[in-house]
């Protein structure tokens, strides 16, 4: 993360008794030393630069616009998307999101005057991430995002607005209307295939598969669970997450749980209530229990339990899960649980380029991630109570985002066909 500039600070110049501040090597006098006023004026000035010392514009904006690159206008605004979009301290996935939106921006068009950047060249840009493959709605994110730097430069006095409404008139990729790809939509998975990664994920893993089952949260909501964040006091527990997606608009996020999940909780509760239920510190510490508990080798011979470990290990087990590690667990258990049957036994080193590709589909059509179990719980709750109990329980706060999580039921709309004509 970039070092942050320090504050100039308030001065007396002696010679005239005013208040002076210097900013980016310039005098500025703010009147009598230590009056209201220029408190005052030194306050103005210290926020418009904490808002713009990164990119400060010239006296001469006409200037600016004429001779600023692209790449001039990217470097500085990924350097505030990284302060920006930060979630428990770390940049999150849309400032990656952004990095992956500017990366093309800047290799066909770093060089550009901003400008000379317009609406064809938008064009460009979209059809060169057709031809890289992406599906149609990453293009048209990426390029939501690319004017979104835009924008930015537009509000720090980089970029003409006559830029940004000239690129607001690139419409979006239409379904059908266009050489990208489709991508599949997320469907709920098979309790057959949620049941065959038991035996190959830890009590960890599985304790939380089954409480996104139970509750409908989101695989980021489960992974920082702590006992601090349950309102214990009634039948059915409140969880109110400590970080969630919708947080940044100013939304509030409960998530219901009810006694199943509670049954499944219980177990990995701690003493510090601050600390994540769910952890792969513990998972090494249960695995090599079960591995000292199954030893056959009598305890006075061999080595000792924690004689034969590495003192500084290159990989430590991390006190919490993340979504990459939850995410990860299910997957190597799906290749476990589902070995393609010829394969799977063969080196890998020497396949083939066919059977390179046959494996990969293999996996692909035999793998399933934590979110589409966010989907079975919105699919169950809207077959039995009704798309409202859905979106409440989902924390949803428009039915048309629910739609996308809970399949309709297919099957009753059928009966109901067969009893009417």
């Amino acid at each position: 993360m970039p070092r942050r500039k320090r504050v100039p600070s308030y001065r007396l110049h002696k010679p005239t008794g005013q208040a002076v501040v210097t900013i980016d090597g310039k005098d500025y006098y703010l009147g009598i030393h230590g009056s209201p006023d220029s408190h005052a004026r030194y306050n103005r000035q210290i926020t418009e630069w904490i808002a713009n010392h990164e990119t400060a514009p010239p006296d001469d904006a006409s200037t600016l616009h004429a001779d600023l690159r692209v790449s001039e206008l990217v470097g500085p605004y990924l350097r505030h998307a990284e302060t920006y979009y930060v979630k428990n301290g770390r940049p999150n996935g849309e400032y990656t999101n952004m990095k992956d939106a500017a990366r093309p921006l800047v290799q066909f068009y770093g060089n550009t005057r901003i400008g000379e950047f317009g609406p064809r060249a938008l064009k460009a840009l979209q059809h060169a991430m057709v031809d890289a493959g992406l599906s149609r709605k990453v293009i048209n994110s990426r390029i939501n995002r690319v004017r979104r730097i835009f924008k930015w430069g537009v509000h720090n006095e980089m970029v003409s607005a006559t830029v940004l409404h000239a690129l607001q008139t690139v419409p979006p990729l239409k379904h059908g209307r266009c050489d990208a790809r489709e991508t599949e939509p997320v469907r709920p998975v098979s309790d057959g295939m949620i049941e065959a990664v038991q035996p190959f994920v830890n009590s960890q893993v599985w304790a939380m598969i089954q409480t996104q089952l139970y509750s409908g949260m989101r695989p980021g909501e489960v992974v920082l669970m702590r006992r601090c964040d349950l309102d214990m006091g009634g039948k059915v527990w409140l969880y109110r997450p400590q970080t969630h997606k919708g947080q940044h608009h100013g939304h509030d996020r409960t998530i219901f749980i009810g006694p199943k999940a509670q049954k499944i909780l219980k177990p990995f509760f701690k003493h510090n209530l601050d600390a994540c239920l769910f952890s792969p510190t513990d998972a090494e510490a249960d695995r090599r229990q079960r591995l000292h508990e199954n030893r056959k080798t009598p305890m006075s011979c061999g080595n000792r339990p924690g004689t034969n470990r590495r003192r500084k290990p290159k990989k430590q087990p991390s006190e919490r899960y993340t979504v990459q590690s939850y995410r990860q667990a299910i997957q190597r258990a799906c290749d476990n649980a589902f070995p393609h049957p010829e394969l799977s036994k063969l080196d890998q080193n020497e396949l083939t380029d066919e059977q390179r590709d046959e494996f990969k589909r293999w996996r692909k059509n035999h793998r399933w991630h934590p979110h589409q179990l966010r989907h079975n719980a919105g699919t169950h709750l809207r077959k039995e109570f009704g798309v409202e109990v859905a979106r409440i329980v989902l924390g949803h706060r428009h039915i048309e985002t629910t739609e996308l999580y809970a399949e309709a039921n297919i099957q009753k709309a059928i009966e109901v066909i067969r009893k009417i004509g």
